[in-house]
């Protein structure tokens, strides 16, 4: 992990001139897969969102690169396949008319490889797949979108334990071999403490990025939930 992808020095976040967290320093690197911490109402999606370009800064200094994002919202489409959904991460590379080049198809084939996509499920409807793999699906549309970051709104919301944790796998296994920056914002403490390079955690009177290893050592997890 050599090069870094996000850099903020003294950032503000929050809605219209309202401060939700200030002071906000980090440096995240490429590989690195980062799990944003911390009670509700504590910062962590308006953090998520001022980084995916959502909502401005309010102040403060952020530099980020190229970002796809997959958010919690259920997607309901209907007499759409698998790739459909995945050929979407190429358009905003496509000319006038979106017509998908060579390249493209490459790229979204590659793409649906890489979360285990197979041909069967490819033509597959959406809609008729289950949550799991559905996450899998948009998991899949964001690295056909070939930026270096991943944003993550809690991807593991409305699964089971079994796909919450392949779903983490695939994320880690990601960022290591993809060299891709993956920030996920999560309620998942265990498997974030399990999956995690770093934990950015958001304390009611501070935000700490440290090693989970750290994080435990310090008792910083368990002065912010109560519990370790």
């Amino acid at each position: 992990m050599y090069n870094e992808s996000i850099h903020t020095n003294n950032l503000s976040v929050g809605y219209d001139k309202r401060v939700v967290r200030s002071g906000i320093n980090l440096s995240i690197m490429a590989g690195e897969m980062v799990c944003l911490l911390g009670r509700n109402g504590s910062g962590k999606s308006t953090l998520l969102r001022t980084l995916a370009g959502l909502q401005p800064a309010l102040g403060g200094e952020l530099s980020i690169g190229d970002v796809a994002i997959v958010l919690t919202e259920r997607l309901s489409v209907d007499n759409t396949t698998v790739r459909d959904i995945v050929s979407l991460g190429r358009y905003p590379y496509l000319g006038p008319l979106g017509v998908l080049r060579d390249e493209d198809h490459c790229i979204v084939k590659d793409a649906m490889h890489k979360v285990g996509i197979s041909e069967a499920e490819e033509k597959a409807f959406f809609n008729a797949m289950s949550d799991g793999e559905k996450q899998r699906v948009l998991i899949a549309k964001a690295i056909a979108q070939t930026t270096p970051i991943i944003l993550l709104d809690e991807p593991t919301a409305h699964l089971d334990l079994p796909n919450r944790i392949a779903v983490l796998q695939l994320l880690q296994a990601l960022a290591r071999d993809e060299q891709k920056t993956i920030i996920i914002s999560t309620h998942e403490l265990d498997l974030a403490m399990r999956f995690a390079d770093r934990i950015l955690l958001f304390a009611d009177d501070e935000i700490i990025i440290d090693t989970p290893d750290k994080m435990r050592q310090t008792g910083a997890i368990k002065k912010a939930f109560g519990t370790e």
